[in-house]
């Protein structure tokens, strides 16, 4: 992983568990299997701790690892470093994917909530007010009472959000062609296809992985669908959002947008969407953030104490789902 990134996930108390459950030295850590220090102890390494950063476990690497036998990520994503190398020498790998879903699912229940209140509006029109006024006339479509709310993607990020959705009073839509009709009941939505999701919902929220079929999935059609004033809700990758048509969309304020992830990922200085008023935009912050990242290494920690033990993986990445997965 990136050497920086250890003291910010790694708290104490899970460094003295790890230390506990194998025979790890903590100053190793390294971002490049050519570093020397690495090539002398992957010819020992039974289990790669990983996270953001860490290079492809590749044919060359596997080689000087004669005993690996498991990859325990502390991260999302596997993509990026298990290739199908690992696959075919049947190391068995884990993600904490499931609890970096945890805080994007809890910014965007945020999300949904202040947009259906309308409080990027409300502020600055009390800002610039200053003053009494009949907010109720003002506002008379706001609240989240019997709004609706689209999740585009039975993820474990849309799930959990459903999860949290579940206690208001809102209806809520599902879309995700994996998905069959009983399951999406199962899960508190009512199951309906793309287009009919963007032009019923108040809110629509993506939690679909990036692929090449969800390239643009919100096209500029799909947002067109949309209702006048309604929000769109990006935590999961921006291409797919068709980056000019929501542009377009948003500068005439017809649509409002809260954006944590954008094509590019960190956009030009002179780009409209950082002054919109009707735009909420953050630097890819949803997932783990300051404290938030200790619970990918508590959860790394418990995998390891499950290897250790001779217990399959809570959350093992299997290679048949690595297709779908984000």
């Amino acid at each position: 992983m990136q050497p920086d990134l250890v003291g910010q996930l790694i708290d104490d108390g899970t460094l003295a568990r790890l230390t506990d459950l194998a025979e790890l030295d903590p100053a190793l850590v390294v971002d490049d299997f050519s570093d020397p220090r690495a090539a002398a102890a992957l010819a020992q390494t039974e289990v790669i701790i990983s996270s953001w950063g860490c290079p492809p476990l590749d044919e060359t690497v596997l080689s000087q690892a004669p005993a690996l036998r498991a990859v325990v990520h502390a991260a999302g994503s596997v993509k990026h470093h298990i290739t199908d190398a690992c696959w075919r020498r049947g190391i068995h790998v884990t993600s904490a994917a499931w609890a970096n879903a945890l805080p994007v699912a809890e910014y965007t229940v945020a999300a949904v909530l202040l947009a259906n209140k309308q409080l990027l509006k409300i502020r600055d029109d009390y800002r610039a007010r200053r003053d009494q006024h009949d907010w109720q006339a003002a506002y008379a479509t706001a609240g989240n009472y019997r709004r609706t709310v689209g999740i585009i993607g039975a993820s474990r990020i849309g799930r959990r959000v459903l999860e949290l959705l579940r206690p208001y009073d809102l209806e809520l839509l599902l879309h995700d062609p994996y998905l069959e009709t009983a399951e999406a009941h199962e899960l508190g939505a009512r199951p309906v296809a793309l287009d009919t999701l963007c032009a019923s919902s108040d809110v629509v929220t993506i939690h679909a992985p990036e692929l090449p079929d969800t390239r643009h999935l919100m096209s500029e059609q799909r947002l067109g669908l949309m209702k006048d004033g309604a929000t769109l809700i990006n935590t999961s990758r921006g291409s797919l959002v068709d980056h000019d048509a929501l542009l377009a969309e948003l500068t005439t304020g017809r649509l409002n947008a809260v954006l944590d992830v954008t094509v590019p990922e960190v956009l030009p200085t002179d780009s409209p969407l950082y002054d919109l008023p009707n735009v909420l935009l953050t630097p890819h912050v949803a997932g783990s953030l300051g404290g938030e990242l200790h619970r990918l290494a508590a959860a790394a920690a418990d995998e390891l104490d499950r290897y250790t033990t001779g217990r399959p993986f809570a959350h093992p990445v299997l290679p048949q789902d690595v297709h779908r997965l984000a």
